[in-house]
């Protein structure tokens, strides 16, 4: 079990990791000039590009953070003295359930994946899985082909939507 202390040592360490990466590729003369309280480079302008998974690399971090904190909730519940039987049983179900939501959401994304060469994301809440797809190209028929192929996966009928997004 990953305790609180090990999280943070590995989250600190990681950052004092990228500074010292980030502080010995630096030039020289940009070091000097943040030591000094100048900076040379006020004058260019920044461009950012937005590569197209980046919309869906920021669904997928807000899901898993949701979930981890939920993760986290549920965990709790386990490891504390003062709760009933039940509350544990329903916290370990719901844990449960939690871990194969998430499972179910990665089957989706790979078949997807592998038969239409397409990467998205998927969400399941309750009888609903939203799948974004990150495509330029918008096809009704790609879309229904979606829906087909994610309701084979399931034994019950579930309510589906496809949306494509360009990033």
């Amino acid at each position: 079990m990953i305790n609180k202390q090990s999280v943070w040592f590995v989250t600190l360490f990681s950052l004092i990791l990228v500074l010292s990466i980030y502080y010995i590729t630096m030039k020289d003369s940009s070091l000097e000039s943040i030591l000094n309280g100048t900076n040379e480079d006020t004058s260019s302008p920044v461009s950012v590009q937005v590569e197209e998974s980046s919309l869906l690399v920021s669904l997928r971090v807000e899901e898993e953070q949701a979930v981890l904190e939920e993760m986290q909730n549920y965990q709790d519940v386990l490891l504390d003295n003062s709760t009933t039987t039940e509350e544990k049983n329903a916290a370990y179900n719901n844990l449960m359930a939690l871990q194969t939501k998430k499972s179910d959401e990665e089957k989706i994304e790979k078949t997807i994946k592998e038969t239409y060469n397409l990467e998205c994301f998927a969400k399941i809440k309750e009888d609903t899985i939203s799948i974004v797809v990150g495509n330029s190209e918008h096809s009704s028929t790609t879309a229904n082909n979606i829906i087909r192929t994610v309701q084979s996966l399931f034994n019950e009928e579930k309510y589906i939507t496809v949306k494509f997004q360009n990033a």
